[in-house]
């Protein structure tokens, strides 16, 4: 969380001299952070799913993703609830925020379908046992190889980003005879209040078809009398961490639009229509997301309402929640390294102090921070502390300036080695963007649930980083390897 420009208060701690804020509580937690499960014992340990997280870095190491299975079930039904129930939305679960065997496994029988964007993740939902029917398949460089597999396996649907892509598809069914359900991602020219790399629905970016410039109608034309082609409907998603309803109600009234207009120009009843993901998580208590029925409430009236003054019929609606789903329910837990206390700039006189808490991790496991000038919260999670709050910036142990996990955050005075610190809200685009850098290993992903931990994805080991590295003179070569039949 950003510090506060007023409420502070010089005092002196066990370090010497530091800038606190008035005496506040610093063991607590504040719920809308964290999972439904944690809780703080009278140990002052966080509690996850029945598991007391230093009993989980016993056994497992740290830095670990600690997900909470009844926070992220909870969380997926009360979108499949609130949408599917009331409204007869679909509602595809976005795996690129995190998706792991197990996970695939607890969104189909949750009754969710699942987007995927890659062939790797497509392979994931498979083996998770999730219906093909029920895979909605994303990309805006999807190869042919990508899309005659998608095919073959028989995905539910295709959402095409470009001419390209269309113009593969035709090829592919041309060939083989098959047909394929098909959406067509459309730019509404929505500014999203997001950051600029994470807002997807303004002109000037890499996804889509723009209906200002007409290569949106152009599309759909052009599947509309492909034979292989069977047009579903548009696709819009306008960005992501949104808390702002306006947002969706520009994008689908420009949507509907040309929904309208294709049915009046080509006689074409599109049936369905997606209007993507991207609802917003409480990262800190600055963030005040909406709940799912809040959602499916508003988003309806604004389709209804469009519709209605349009004179069409509502297409079968679909949303694309997976931060909102995932997100919430992990945390990730870290062992403090070292802590400095940094003088910040000010009077030479009684400056004011941060301190640096150096934890067992950073970037490689979470580059949201860096990459997106994102805010995190964090706790002490091993034990309570009496001592004062001071100021303090968790980074981590990369060769980089900028790694840094949590910018700004009051943690107690006391502090030290040995500390195990707990980030929340870490279950999206966390693990499923984590690298190596420094030749580091990912941490795993353990699943807690009713007092019990699940390694689902277990941690790396230098002899997973070993097997891709060919040495010379091994032999090692990439001759005879083949994916989906191609020789590689």
């Amino acid at each position: 969380m950003r510090a506060p420009e007023a409420g502070w208060a010089h005092a002196e701690g066990p370090r010497g001299p530091s800038w606190l804020r008035q005496p506040g509580e610093v063991n607590d937690l504040v719920p809308a952070l964290w999972s439904k499960t944690a809780h703080k014992n009278a140990d002052g340990a966080l509690v996850v799913g029945g598991v007391d997280v230093r009993d989980l870095v016993t056994e497992h190491g740290s830095p670990a993703y600690v997900l909470d299975e009844d926070d992220f079930r909870s969380r997926a039904r009360a979108f499949r609830d609130a949408f599917s129930d009331s409204t007869g939305w679909d509602v595809y679960y976005a795996g690129k925020a995190f998706l792991c065997t197990t996970v695939a496994g607890w969104i189909a029988e949750e009754g969710l379908c699942l987007d995927v964007c890659s062939n790797s993740e497509l392979t994931v939902a498979l083996r998770g046992g999730v219906d093909p029917a029920r895979i909605g398949y994303h990309g805006n460089n999807k190869t042919t190889v990508e899309l005659r597999r998608a095919i073959d396996v028989g995905v539910g649907r295709i959402v095409v980003d470009s001419f390209h892509e269309i113009a593969r598809l035709e090829q592919i069914t041309a060939a083989t005879g098959q047909k394929v359900r098909v959406m067509i991602r459309v730019t509404a020219g929505v500014e999203a209040h997001t950051h600029e790399y994470i807002a997807t629905a303004h002109e000037d970016q890499k996804f889509g078809f723009s209906i200002t410039s007409g290569d949106a109608f152009e599309a759909v034309r052009r599947v509309h009398t492909a034979p292989g082609l069977d047009l579903l409907g548009l696709h819009s998603h306008i960005g992501s961490q949104i808390f702002d309803s306006s947002g969706f109600e520009v994008a689908a009234r420009r949507v509907l639009a040309l929904h309208a207009r294709v049915a009046e120009d080509l006689s074409v009843e599109m049936p369905e229509m997606d209007l993507g993901g991207g609802f917003g998580i409480a990262y800190t208590t600055q963030d005040d997301p909406a709940e799912p029925a809040v959602l499916a409430e508003e988003m309806s009236k604004i389709v209804a309402h469009e519709c209605k003054g349009l004179g069409i019929a509502e297409p079968r609606l679909s949303i694309e929640p997976g931060r909102a789903i995932a997100g919430p329910g992990t945390c990730t837990v870290y062992e403090v390294g070292t802590v400095k206390e940094v003088a910040l700039d000010g009077p030479q006189a009684n400056r004011p102090v941060r301190f640096y808490v150096s934890v067992d991790g950073g970037m490689s496991d979470n580059i949201r921070t860096a990459l997106y000038d994102a805010d995190y919260s964090c706790t002490l999670a091993s034990r309570r502390s009496e001592a004062p709050p001071v100021l303090g910036r968790v980074v981590g142990k990369h060769c980089e300036s900028g790694d840094i996990v949590v910018m700004d955050e009051f943690v107690p005075a006391d502090i030290d080695a040995g500390d195990l610190l707990a980030v929340p809200a870490t279950g999206a685009y966390c693990r499923s963007m984590a690298s190596n850098y420094n030749h580091a290993l990912r941490p795993p992903v353990i699943a807690v649930r009713d007092g019990v931990a699940q390694v689902v994805v277990r941690r790396e080991t230098e002899d997973d980083l070993l097997a891709t590295d060919v040495t010379p003179g091994s032999g090692g070569s990439r001759d005879g390897v083949q994916v989906d039949g191609v020789q590689l």
